[in-house]
This record gives structure tokens, C-alpha cells and sequence, in this order.
């Protein structure tokens, strides 16, 4: 059994997805090729923006929505301490602060009403993550950050595909960015990424960074950095695109068939009014976590933690000042949270022995 079957992804789409590679091949334009331009309007109007630029990973994408907000030294962004470490990291890269908030144990994602709280002179922008692959209520968010003059920056690495009252990831914030590493729900063969945004003037300067800092040849306006998407890497997505929304509806369908089965056994994922999850991960709660992990691998079931230790416990954040009991919600999640076999391949029959395995702990 597959935790996350790419396999099985890549001998459906084969000969869509060496077509693809195919003509890249033949043209040549190994870098900035044809297929980029064609993906990324494929892109800003399956989200519903005006542009989408992408890039040559998830975490890059956040360093450059934030080097195109000119956050920098001296300046604070709010963010969750329960999430991979490349949403804070990039943060400390251009020179700023990470400010955690706790989460909201139901859904993993940003507890709101900490953020005004969390809120100094020094807070440029708020960083939220949409984890596991559902969103946050990002309408309270925006009207927070309103409030405050503050940018949004949606992390949706987990979440593209998703809906939040019928508006998708990446599309409801002044800024959303997510992932293409292959593990994602929609993942190329290799490290990637993109940014959405409606705002011109935003567009051309996050084009301009991830290119060295400019649009045209020897001139360079901004410090950027080498963060080009590959032309291979596109033609991988292009092919994968047309089924990407067959992905989407059978994961809703696996994680609802999960979690029917699994309600009395342990938490399940709770799917907020009005969301949509792409179940990145399907991840559950148990007071028992390594236990139930060595029993699922007794049983060849693969599972995965997500994530065992919060970011405030990480060494690199110490300078920060944090410490256990801070961040009581991510903490308590950091140590019963584990992820179940999920990809839109799953079979009922492999699907049914990880149900089996849970019952019997």
C-alpha cells in the first residue's frame, strides 16, 4: 500500500504526460519555454485571479510574496507555530520577525481570535496557512487585516483545489501561494511553485524577483533571486490539469468515506460550513500516536506525523523567546496528530484494511 500512490498517478496520465515532456524536449526551451506563460493562464483562471507566477518551489513563493511586500528588518509577521518550517523560515530570510499565534484544535488552521492580540507597530503582514487542505476563515482574516492596513498571505501549499464559500485557494487573499512539490494534491515530478494576485503593480515585481530581480536583461531594479519554475516541470502540470478536478472530488470522497468509518475510533478531520478539503494529508488525532504508528506499520499500513514538533520548539526559532505551554492547541496537536494512507487512488479494499488496523487498537 502507497501512502501517497504517484505511481499509479503516473500510468494513468502517461501518455498525456509524455507528450508533454515530449515537446519540451523537441523546442528546447528548457527555462522560461512556451509552456510556462500557457500554465500560468491556465492557472489564474482555474483560481479566478488576474496572474499567476510561478516558481521554482512552494518556499520560495512566500520569500518572494514577501520580499514584494518590502517586509524586511525591523518588521513582525503573524503566523502559526504548527506548520512546516518553510512558512516561518522564509520569514527570518528577508529579515523579519515570526509572531506565532495558537491554532484552533478543530481545524489546525489560525485560532482568529488571537490575531488582534498578536497585532504590533512592527506587524507588516499576516501569514495564514491553510493546513492539512482546508482553509481558514479568511473572510474574519481579511476584515482583521483591513483594519489594520495589513496584507494577506495565504499559504496554500496543502490546499490548492480547495473552495471557501465557493471561492478557491489561493484566490481569496492579497496574496496565495502554494506548492507543486509531488506530494501535493496537485504536484509536478520535481520542486515548484506559484503565486496568485490581482494586483498589477504586485505581479510584475514578484515576476521581476524570481528572475534576479528584473524583466529585462541586465537590468535590475530589485535583489531577486534565481526562482524560475522549470519549462519540464509545466508540461508535467499542463498534462495532469485536466484531471486535476477528478482528483479533487474523489479525495472529498475518500476523506468522507474515512472519516463515516472512523468517527468512533478516534478525531477525524471536521470539514468546516461552507469549505471545501482537498486532504492533503488525512490526518486524525489520537491520545496514542506512536503506539497506533508501530501498529500500523505491524500491519505494512504506511502513516506519517505532521508535525511532531512545533516551530517555537525548533532550535532555530529559540532566539524568539517561546516556550513549552505558549502554544498549548499546536502542542497537544504536535503529539496526537498522525496522517493516513490518501491519494485519489486509493482503493476501497486498501482503504478498508487502514479502517480494519484503527479498529483494532
Amino acid at each position: 500500500m502507497e501512502f501517497i500512490d504517484l505511481k499509479e498517478q503516473y500510468r494513468r496520465y502517461k501518455g498525456e504526460i509524455d507528450e508533454r515532456i515530449h515537446r519540451v524536449l523537441d523546442h528546447g526551451h528548457f527555462i522560461m519555454g512556451p509552456e510556462i506563460a500557457e500554465l500560468e493562464q491556465a492557472l489564474s483562471t482555474y483560481v479566478g485571479v488576474k496572474h499567476c507566477i510561478t516558481v521554482a518551489s512552494g518556499t520560495d513563493s512566500l520569500e518572494i510574496a514577501l520580499r514584494a511586500l518590502d517586509i524586511g528588518l525591523g518588521h513582525e509577521v503573524i503566523t502559526v507555530p504548527f506548520t512546516w518550517i518553510s512558512t516561518a523560515e522564509v520569514i527570518g530570510l528577508v529579515g523579519a520577525k515570526p509572531v506565532f499565534v495558537d491554532i484552533d484544535p478543530t481545524t489546525f488552521n489560525m485560532n482568529v481570535d488571537l490575531i488582534e492580540a498578536a497585532i504590533t507597530p512592527r506587524t507588516k503582514a499576516l501569514l495564514a496557512v491553510s493546513l492539512f487542505g482546508q482553509m481558514p476563515d479568511y473572510d474574519r482574516i481579511n476584515t482583521i487585516a483591513a483594519q489594520y492596513g495589513l496584507p494577506v498571505i495565504e499559504d496554500a501549499a496543502q490546499s490548492f483545489g480547495a473552495t471557501q464559500r465557493e471561492h478557491r485557494s489561493c484566490g481569496v487573499t492579497t496574496i496565495g501561494s502554494t506548492s507543486f512539490f509531488p506530494a501535493k494534491p496537485f504536484g509536478c515530478f520535481g520542486d515548484g511553485g506559484a503565486l496568485f494576485v490581482n494586483d498589477d503593480a504586485l505581479a510584475e515585481k514578484m515576476k521581476a524577483i524570481r528572475t534576479h530581480g528584473g524583466l529585462k536583461r541586465h537590468q535590475h531594479p530589485f535583489l531577486g533571486m534565481n526562482g524560475r519554475f522549470d519549462t519540464l516541470q509545466a508540461a508535467v502540470l499542463l498534462a495532469k490539469l485536466p484531471h486535476f478536478e477528478w482528483e479533487v472530488q474523489e479525495r472529498a470522497r475518500i476523506g468522507a468515506r474515512y472519516s463515516a468509518s472512523l468517527g468512533s475510533e478516534c478525531i477525524v478531520p471536521e470539514v468546516v460550513s461552507g469549505n471545501t478539503h482537498v486532504y492533503a494529508q488525512y490526518t486524525i488525532r489520537v491520545p496514542n500516536r506512536d503506539k497506533v504508528a508501530d501498529q500500523l506499520k505491524a500491519a505494512s499500513i504506511p502513516s506519517a506525523v505532521y508535525y511532531p514538533k512545533c516551530l517555537h520548539e525548533q532550535p532555530v526559532f529559540a532566539s524568539l523567546g517561546y516556550k513549552l505551554g505558549d502554544f498549548p492547541e499546536s502542542e497537544k496537536a504536535s503529539r496526537e496528530v498522525i496522517s493516513l494512507p490518501m491519494h485519489p487512488f486509493l482503493s476501497e479494499a486498501d482503504q478498508d484494511c487502514v479502517i480494519s488496523a484503527l479498529a483494532k487498537l
